[in-house]
């Protein structure tokens, strides 16, 4: 008789990252935390910091432009494999 063995992978993502303007630069502030995570001269600076946070949760970064609009989206780690479409 043949063995199976079932393995079940969960994945937890962390938090997605927002790049947010504040009246003295940029923060990065994860999903659903009332506080920010860091504060930023530039959006690149801020970007860059919320890049290296969702790498590390394995998470989305999104970046808000001065109207608070999405200007861009980045995924790390949380896409579905094979790519949908």
């Amino acid at each position: 008789m043949d063995s199976v063995l079932l393995l079940e992978v969960v994945t937890m993502a962390g938090k997605n990252q927002h790049v947010v303007k504040r009246s003295d630069g940029w923060a990065v502030r994860g999903e659903g935390n009332s506080k920010d995570t860091s504060h930023h001269r530039t959006q690149r600076d801020a970007a860059e910091a919320a890049r290296s946070i969702a790498r590390n949760q394995h998470s989305e970064v999104f970046i808000h432009g001065r109207d608070n609009r999405f200007r861009e989206r980045d995924s790390y780690g949380n896409d579905p494999f094979p790519p949908e479409g």
